[in-house]
């Protein structure tokens, strides 16, 4: 189960890994079935797959088939969106533009990776795999 602690301790490890700053603030955690994700963050996609995602103004959703487990790759899945959460703090990539979304993804999944690693300590493949953005979106 997921609790404040966990959330503390991932966003630490976050920190140390991005080196964005601390936030003074944890975002949201909120737990949803599968259909909230093909809506929201696969725009309809019934074939996307998606079990964590952040809405860019402070809330990360987890499927509610994650809450009781209790392991590194969901701890790194957290980690993944708990990157989106600093980048949106940071205003590093203000410009919504589908260059700044894939360099956006591509620091996630980068830093999700490294966390595996340290954690699970071995080498965990992660792939990119995330709906084309368009212009404009």
């Amino acid at each position: 189960m997921l609790n404040q602690e966990l959330i503390r301790v991932l966003l630490s490890w976050t920190v140390s890994l991005s080196g964005y700053d601390m936030p003074e603030q944890l975002p949201d955690i909120d737990f949803r079935p599968e259909s909230f994700f093909v809506e929201r963050a696969c725009l309809g996609n019934s074939k996307c797959r998606v079990a964590a995602w952040y809405d860019n103004q402070g809330t990360i959703y987890l499927d509610e088939r994650l809450k009781k487990n209790d392991d590194p790759f969901t701890d790194s899945l957290i980690v993944h969106e708990l990157v989106h959460y600093l980048q949106d703090l940071s205003m590093k990539f203000e410009e919504a533009s589908c260059q700044n979304h894939m360099l956006r993804e591509r620091e996630a999944y980068g830093i999700q990776r490294q966390y595996l690693n340290r954690i699970a300590g071995r080498f965990a493949a992660i792939y990119m795999n995330f709906p084309p953005c368009q212009e404009g979106s």
